[in-house]
């Protein structure tokens, strides 16, 4: 366990490399002079800036995880060593993404406790500890871990295990609001990364595996206000929850689950963990969805139904909420695929026009390219050999081709 703690503080000095490194010579990239707060705010997480700062877990709102520095290359890469490195007191699972703006390096690690350090020197600044109930621990699939932190002007957010988002003075650690997301009564978990979109933080759930049912979440960054809510599994009656999801359940979505089956008394599935992108272009956010719960869709929907919204990504208008499209990449999710890994947007050439995509690469072995616009399926293609459930996708309709006895049938 002592090396798993070591090892996440040499991931956090390299991030520190990265993020430290002089930028002059990518001035081009610059997003121009910015104060203090505005460091961590829109202008910095739109195009994330001359790498300078590292601002968000993904870099930027399109999640792409690429820095324009460039002193950093294949020929002095061998050349790097540690600059500092220091334990990190709980030796437990340790997956955060560090954030490094103005010089500060903000990290959370498990138990959901947040600390900052001076990115040169390795010196702590402040450390924040939300004090999660241990038994808390029994409601996590896989560790008290926590995956960062999100930052907008004076504040940095950071979801709590228990259920808590939190917003604490950046510079202080001091907390400045807290609001319960789930009902603590219920197996759910946070450890994934909040997101900012414009004034609004967005936090989704984990706990699909223990017999819940999945939703987003987006407050009010200054006051911690529900703004709204969407869920990606529907209503145990079948009913209106008073949330954005209610009206695409009502119209489509119910019909895609059973009117009986396990599903409404376990809550169905469909969290939300991690994946949650805002499309700054379109004003749309994507959302990972999860597994089901039970798994296995004849047990959870008397094998009826594509189970909408399981295993898909979908589109939201930002700032209401409101259902835009989804793309359901393993319908009647059955083997726990989910679509919870990381989205990335770019812009590609699709029949020689320039397409705003995004691309996804869930557990179910295809690497998928959709257009961000429609939900139109332009590409699916397998990235690992030796997939056996399915043969592959029809791209005109976007439905997949199933293996059933060996045999490939269309869905």
């Amino acid at each position: 366990m002592a090396k798993r703690v070591f090892s996440a503080a040499l991931l956090g000095c390299a991030a520190l490399a990265l993020a430290a490194c002089n930028a002059s010579k990518n001035e081009a990239i610059a997003v121009g002079s910015l104060d203090d707060a505005e460091k961590a705010s829109e202008a910095l997480l739109r195009t994330g800036g001359n790498g300078d700062d590292w601002g968000a877990i993904g870099f930027s709102y399109d999640e792409q995880r690429f820095s324009p520095l460039t002193d950093i290359n294949e020929r002095n890469v061998g050349e790097l060593g540690i600059a500092w490195f220091a334990d990190l007191e709980d030796a437990r699972g340790q997956e955060a993404t560090p954030v490094v703006v103005d010089g500060v390096m903000y990290v959370t690690h498990a138990w959901s406790k947040v600390s900052a350090w001076d990115a040169a020197t390795g010196k702590p600044l402040w450390k924040y500890d939300p004090k999660v109930p241990g038994e808390r621990a029994v409601h996590a699939c896989c560790d008290v871990v926590n995956r960062g932190v999100a930052l907008w002007g004076d504040k940095l957010f950071v979801g709590a295990l228990d259920g808590r988002l939190i917003a604490l003075d950046r510079k202080t650690g001091k907390e400045i609001w807290s609001t319960q997301t789930f009902d603590a009564d219920k197996p759910y978990t946070i450890t994934g990364a909040p997101r900012v979109v414009k004034d609004m933080v967005l936090i989704g759930n984990g706990g699909a595996e223990f017999g819940v049912r999945g939703y987003v979440t987006a407050y009010d960054a200054d006051t911690g206000k529900e703004r709204w809510r969407f869920y990606t599994a529907p209503n145990p009656k079948k009913e209106r929850d008073g949330a954005a999801s209610d009206d695409i359940f009502a119209s489509k979505g119910n019909a895609t689950w059973s009117d009986t089956g396990e599903w409404q008394t376990s809550g169905g599935g469909g969290t939300v963990w991690d994946a949650i992108v805002y499309d700054k272009d379109l004003d749309q956010v994507y959302l990972g969805v999860g597994n089901g719960n039970p798994w296995n869709h004849g047990t959870r929907s008397n094998g009826e139904g594509d189970n909408w919204f399981l295993s898909s990504i979908v589109a939201l208008d930002a700032t209401t909420g409101a259902y835009k499209w989804h793309y359901q990449e393993t319908p009647a999710e059955t083997w726990d695929y989910t679509a919870t890994q990381p989205i990335i947007l770019a812009e590609q050439a699709v029949d020689g026009k320039p397409t705003k995509v995004l691309y996804h690469a869930p557990k179910n072995g295809f690497f998928f390219t959709i257009d961000r616009a429609t939900g139109r399926l332009i590409d699916a293609r397998p990235f690992v050999d030796g997939i056996n459930w399915a043969s592959g996708y029809d791209l005109a309709t976007g439905t997949v081709r199933n293996f059933v006895c060996g045999r490939a049938v269309e869905h």
